[in-house]
């Protein structure tokens, strides 16, 4: 059974930094191409960055240069760092994992198969 656990959301003012963790279990974690993907209320849900082992990482534009994604293999853990964070980064996040594609890595249209329950950020102004 596959296990995707987040962790680290809260509440912090603009221009602060929150780091955000994925606990993974259940499979061989370093196989799969994870990402991070958030939604707001009243909005679809976006993808904000992907990363797959020493193959690639790739972030939304509206993320680009504020936030990084990294993983720990010996923990199994994602995480995603937030600085910069705007009122505009409010919402619930998500970690996923899908199989890569035959070339390597991940797009955030493609079919992940496992979800967290999400942890949510709030920016205030």
């Amino acid at each position: 059974q596959v296990q995707l656990v987040e962790s680290g959301g809260g509440s912090v003012q603009a221009g602060g930094s929150l780091r955000l963790s994925c606990a993974a279990s259940g499979y061989i974690y370093s196989s799969y191409c994870m990402g991070w993907f958030r939604q707001a209320p009243g909005k679809e849900r976006e993808g904000v960055a992907t990363i797959y082992p020493g193959f690639w990482t790739y972030y939304a534009n509206s993320v680009k240069g504020r936030f990084t994604i990294s993983q720990d293999n010996a923990k199994n853990t994602l995480y995603l760092q937030m600085d910069s964070l705007k009122p505009d980064d409010t919402a619930m996040y998500y970690c996923a994992a899908v199989l890569p594609r035959a070339g390597g890595g991940c797009q955030f249209d493609d079919d992940f198969a496992y979800w967290g329950q999400g942890t949510q950020v709030t920016v205030s102004s």
